[in-house]
């Protein structure tokens, strides 16, 4: 089994029948979406034809949400999705700021204050950027000085009251979700752990159990329960001692794709598995990320990373510069050209090649 190869089928990559961001976002559960613009594109990668105002208007008509989720990090979620996971994932995500809050002199009152001011000014279906938000904490007494502002919006956030939606000159937005995002029936806990597993193994596999655990941020017991819940719809092969998990009804022989992606640094490709040895050299990874341990947009090629790449907008046209870590072949460079084309249409521009 060519793990990277199946990865690429089951995450919709080389094959995707999706035209509506929704139903990719439902589809894999959660996008990292700390990086709006790249998160926008992953999206993008994932649909049959899309552009960027075309994704952007999923957000601004709530089709797609944006909030805290795995890890307590930003996430693109499904409105079915939003308060089940959040019901889920948040109380340990809460338990494993206390630390953080403490330092930040954050506790139950204040974070009560906050979310009870942040309620009432986005009521009537009022939706403010997140300059607007901190101006009228710190009127109503409440500091958002330095860290303070993303854990009191991010806490208000994991209890359910706010979600984001677009940005405005780089500024998130916040809504009220009661107002906004129609109530959906509640899961139980072993209901939601499932469901959560299904997703991920589903979107996601082949994948071990310790992936999951990674991307989830559940504990090392609340994932192997997921996961023995769902095993029914499973089939595992075991490589190299690792036991590996996908869907049932995956084709077990996946063509080698020919098509060259350029991925996003945030993309769910890389960063849904803990061991990302499958899709790229693990000794190149540490020369990529010397520093904060995260990604560039990558170039990858038949499942693995064989590159970088980076863009830059200019005057009527985005240029992107390759940085392929070896000699391309005339095939490989055609399926290059091919892949920044697909993004000059996402983007509705001209690309020039660097």
């Amino acid at each position: 089994m060519d793990i990277a190869v199946h990865r690429l089928y089951s995450q919709r990559l080389n094959k995707t029948t999706f035209k509506r961001p929704g139903d990719v976002v439902a589809w894999m559960g959660a996008i990292q979406a700390q990086d709006y613009a790249g998160a926008k594109w992953s999206l993008g990668l994932r649909l049959a034809k899309a552009t960027e105002a075309g994704i952007e208007q999923a957000i601004d008509d709530k089709r797609v949400l944006r909030t805290w989720a795995m890890r307590g990090t930003l996430h693109f979620v499904a409105p079915a999705d939003i308060r089940w996971m959040l019901e889920l994932l948040a109380p340990r995500i809460i338990a494993n700021n206390a630390r953080r809050y403490k330092e930040l002199e954050l506790d139950g009152r204040t974070f009560a204050r906050s979310t009870d001011i942040i309620a009432k000014v986005l009521q009537e279906n009022k939706q403010l950027d997140r300059p607007a938000l901190v101006a009228i904490l710190e009127k109503k007494g409440i500091s958002a000085a330095g860290q303070r502002t993303p854990y009191l919006l991010q806490r208000a956030a994991l209890e359910r009251i706010i979600f984001q939606g677009v940005m405005r000159s780089n500024n998130p937005t916040y809504l009220l979700m009661d107002e906004w995002i129609s109530k959906t029936k509640s899961l139980k806990r072993d209901q939601a752990l499932a469901e959560l597993a299904l997703r991920y193994f589903t979107s996601r596999g082949p994948a071990t159990l310790q992936d999951f655990i990674w991307w989830s941020g559940l504990s090392a017991v609340d994932a192997s329960v997921a996961l023995a819940s769902i095993k029914s719809k499973l089939v595992h092969e075991t490589i190299e001692e690792q036991t590996y998990w996908l869907l049932r009804s995956m084709p077990k022989t996946t063509k080698n794709s020919s098509a060259v992606y350029l991925l996003p640094g945030f993309d769910e490709y890389l960063l849904s598995y803990q061991d990302r040895s499958a899709s790229m050299d693990v000794k190149r990874l540490r020369t990529l990320t010397p520093t904060n341990g995260m990604l560039p947009p990558t170039i990858v090629m038949n499942g693995r990373v064989e590159g970088t790449w980076r863009r830059t907008l200019k005057k009527g046209a985005a240029v992107i510069e390759a940085k392929p870590f070896t000699e391309l072949s005339a095939a490989q460079e055609q399926a290059l050209n091919a892949a920044a084309l697909r993004y000059g249409e996402y983007l509705e521009m001209p690309v020039e090649m660097e």
